[in-house]
């Protein structure tokens, strides 16, 4: 099973900037509504392969792109 993470924002253009940058950079990222379970100034979320946290949230930090939150997604999948 795939553990998911997502990363929420505070803007619309920061999460387009972070897909762009992620996907470039050859990570597979899924723009997703921000789940339920989670509040976040923005509707829309990056959905990633939970194994690559701490890269991403390096690449994130190193582009100096703000984000709100990373958290592990319940997919409720077994």
């Amino acid at each position: 099973m795939i553990q998911y993470g997502v990363v929420m924002f505070h803007t619309t253009s920061a999460v387009m900037r972070a897909e762009k940058l992620l996907m470039k950079e050859g990570y597979s990222v899924k723009l997703i509504p921000t789940p339920r379970q989670f509040s976040s100034d923005c509707g829309i979320a990056i959905r990633f392969d939970w194994s690559q946290r701490e890269r991403v949230e390096s690449v994130l930090d190193e582009a100096k792109l703000e984000f709100d939150t990373i958290h592990m997604l319940d997919t409720g999948e077994n």
